[in-house]
């Protein structure tokens, strides 16, 4: 047996499900059916993005319930064709509800990138990395 090197799904613990489902709903993600009022799913190119109560899925993976702190140690990340698509992103999720954290900018590895919270602080970055290209299906091509 192999542990294949991907992702099927990923559940963000929300402290809204409803909340939190309106505010993806409004940046354009598109509800599954498979939903229900305790939890969301989202399609997302191959991925599902779930949401689920914070206090539940701490009880699912059988562990004790924290609070959101400031930084939680990870980010999503959408990549995208080119910085003034990351700004016109940018705008549109922070014209939907989203915490700005920070304004896109030139970075540091020659990229151009900026951050947004959704309503329970899980960090999104978009970026546009000119050295990790998109495919026409817009999933980064990485070099072997």
């Amino acid at each position: 047996m192999t542990f294949a090197p991907r992702i099927t799904l990923i559940t963000l613990g929300v402290a809204d499900v409803a909340a939190s489902t309106a505010f993806y709903e409004r940046l354009g993600f598109k509800r599954s059916s498979a939903s229900n009022d305790s939890v969301s799913f989202f399609h997302m190119n191959g991925t599902v993005l779930g949401l689920f109560g914070r206090d539940a899925l701490a009880a699912d993976a059988g562990v004790a319930p924290t609070r959101p702190q400031a930084f939680e140690g990870m980010s999503l990340a959408q990549n995208l064709g080119s910085r003034q698509e990351v700004d016109a992103a940018w705008d549109f999720a922070v014209g939907c509800g989203a915490r700005p954290v920070k304004k896109p900018h030139e970075v540091f590895w020659g990229g151009y990138s900026g951050y947004f919270g959704d309503p329970d602080g899980h960090l999104w970055e978009l970026a546009h990395n000119p050295l990790m290209p998109l495919g026409e299906d817009g999933q980064m091509i990485l070099p072997d």
